[in-house]
């Protein structure tokens, strides 16, 4: 049999709960609330480091990383992103090939790293929020759209875009996400690298050039151009 896990414990202790209470019966006072919490505050704990990926050997010297940061809630997303940067620097980096820049919200990031993507001056996208769950549907409408418009950059431009965009229902489980616990900017940066090695090995290795908005380049010369089938097809922006 697989093993239980927190989250499987707290669900099988809700059910049993529900099924009591549907029956008529009932647990000594408070006895089934102090289970579930226990047990939630167990999973909340081991869930911070769960799910890690393993990494192989990484050699990033060759690769450029566009960072695109949502300020909102900035005390998550600037921890998020020293230790993305950090990790950058670790896996051989270098400083000049970091390409850093700044949205307002999370909303703003899938344009924004679009934009990025279509300059062709990066070989992969790191973008970075940090979005908590309040008391209106607000928080699931921009999480959805978010992913959905982040996953749909990479997918028509073949730019690689790493999903750094925390999700919780907490601030608490935003920090122990960013500043204790388990930084996820560390993953993040390893599977940036991990994605444009992968990229560059698929489309083949292309000349670099200065990175940014302002690379003053036409796309397609600088780097890899957004048409992957015809990647030397200068001076095509969009989808004809």
């Amino acid at each position: 049999a697989p093993p239980c896990t927190p989250r499987m414990r707290v669900l099988w202790l809700c059910i049993v709960a529900w099924l009591g209470g549907a029956a008529g019966f009932r647990a000594p006072a408070g006895r089934s609330a102090v289970l579930v919490a226990r047990h939630v505050a167990q999973a909340r704990v081991q869930m911070v480091g769960e799910g890690v990926a393993k990494f192989i050997d990484l050699d990033g010297s060759a690769v450029r990383v566009a960072i695109v940061t949502a300020r909102w809630n900035e005390d998550i997303t600037t921890a998020l992103v020293s230790g993305c940067r950090k990790t950058l620097t670790e896996l051989k980096v270098p400083a000049e090939n970091i390409f850093e820049t700044s949205v307002p919200g999370s909303f703003e990031l899938p344009l924004a790293t679009r934009l990025l993507a279509l300059s062709g001056t990066c070989d992969v996208i790191v973008a970075i929020g940090c979005l908590i769950d309040g008391e209106t549907t607000h928080f699931d409408v921009i999480s959805n759209a978010v992913a959905k418009g982040l996953m749909d950059v990479g997918l028509q431009t073949a730019t690689p875009v790493v999903f750094g965009v925390l999700t919780c229902n907490t601030h608490e489980q935003a920090v122990a996400r960013s500043h204790g616990g388990h930084n996820h900017g560390i993953d993040w940066a390893k599977t940036a690298v991990e994605m444009a090695l992968l990229r560059a090995s698929a489309l083949g290795k292309f000349k670099q050039g200065k990175m940014g908005f302002s690379a003053g380049q036409p796309v397609g010369e600088a780097g890899v151009s957004p048409d992957p089938v015809s990647p030397s097809k200068p001076g095509k922006v969009g989808f004809f």
